[in-house]
């Protein structure tokens, strides 16, 4: 009798090491269908959401695309079920596409449904839509087969490469600034047609809705003040000349007395191609180019802070200079108020390196 208890005790024990429960999931490959995005837009009737996405085939077989009007976003997979005859799973979901009208009514409660679904990952792309994503899909997925994965490489290039060229966000990035003090978070923003999908800017939101962006000009400033302070290339059309490299520190300081927000910027860069009237084999003609260019950079640089001001955003979270040792912490409602009407200084410095054969 000892003995057999030992031996259900030690089957009991092989079964919890396995991981065995009365819930089985079948992830045959012949019975799930993996979707790579969701995007989610403005359903019909007012307070509805139109859920769409691609369904990747696992056999030779022609994609789908399925939309549906909800009310809630779980519905969507239920519904695509119902005209599936795989189950869909969002365990290789990538990207979540948002229209900007869905966005600029809030989009927190959508991706705190998505962060409590275990299969979804937190490295879940985030992109701001202008436009109709679903005739662009429609109209591709017939010339390009793995347009799905054509667009997450796309994001995921630009990720690993920190090279500035556009903003990256993902989910768990996107959360972490939402609940963080004096952080406001953003998401690329995207222009879509029925033949183009074309990088706009960057989205900036407060309080969990898009209160606007950048255009493609300021974006290049945002994306030397923001995260990895660097551009691979920077065109700057009224000094008809284009920067490969460019990299910025950035040192900010906040006057509470003052009511003024200053930054000191030091910039470095290479000429890669020049087409303006100066000789620069000439040392005068460089020097003289370095003051156009730290002017340019300078002003620049107020524009997209103005721009923050009037949004009532913070994204580079300039707030987090009011925190003081053994002093009470200005609320984040305060510190709106304050950035929105102080007085921005900016100082730019630019060590330039000549154009070389």
């Amino acid at each position: 009798m000892r003995a057999l208890t030992s031996f259900m005790l030690i089957l009991s024990s092989i079964g919890l090491l396995t991981g065995c429960s009365p819930f089985a999931n079948d992830n045959t490959v012949e019975e799930i269908a993996p979707v790579t995005f969701l995007s989610v837009e403005a359903g019909e009737e007012k307070g509805k959401l139109k859920v769409s996405t691609l369904v990747p085939p696992i056999m030779k077989e022609d994609k789908q695309f399925f939309s549906t009007d909800v009310t809630l976003l779980d519905q969507g997979r239920r519904r695509f079920n119902l005209k599936y005859y795989r189950e869909i799973k969002l365990g290789q979901l990538r990207m979540l596409f948002i229209d900007e009208k869905v966005a600029r009514n809030g989009i927190v409660s959508l991706i705190d449904t998505l962060l409590t679904d275990p299969d979804v990952s937190p490295r879940l792309y985030l992109v701001v839509l202008k436009g109709d994503f679903e005739a662009f899909i429609k109209n591709r997925m017939q010339q390009q087969k793995d347009l799905d994965y054509y667009l997450y490489r796309m994001f995921k290039h630009y990720e690993k490469g920190q090279q500035g060229e556009i903003t990256v966000t993902n989910i768990h990035e996107f959360m972490e600034k939402v609940y963080s003090p004096y952080s406001d978070p953003f998401i690329p923003i995207f222009k879509v047609d029925k033949d183009h999908f074309s990088y706009e800017g960057t989205g900036f939101f407060g309080n969990g809705k898009l209160k606007g962006g950048s255009d493609k000009n300021q974006d290049q400033f945002f994306q030397l003040l923001n995260n990895y302070h660097f551009l691979n290339n920077m065109i700057i059309t009224p000094l008809d000349v284009s920067l490969g490299e460019v990299r910025s520190r950035a040192t900010t300081h906040v006057n509470l007395h003052e009511h003024t927000v200053s930054f000191k910027i030091h910039y470095s860069g290479r000429i890669d191609e020049y087409r303006g009237n100066k000789d620069l084999d000439r040392q005068a003609s460089i020097y003289e180019l370095v003051d156009e260019l730290e002017g340019y950079m300078e002003e620049g640089t107020v524009s997209l802070l103005k721009k923050f001001q009037e949004l009532k955003v913070d994204p580079l979270e300039i707030g987090g200079q009011t925190m003081r040792p053994a002093s009470k912490p200005m609320s984040e409602e305060d510190w709106i108020k304050f950035w929105q009407s102080a007085k921005i200084k900016v100082d730019c410095y630019f060590e330039l390196e000549p154009l070389s054969i």
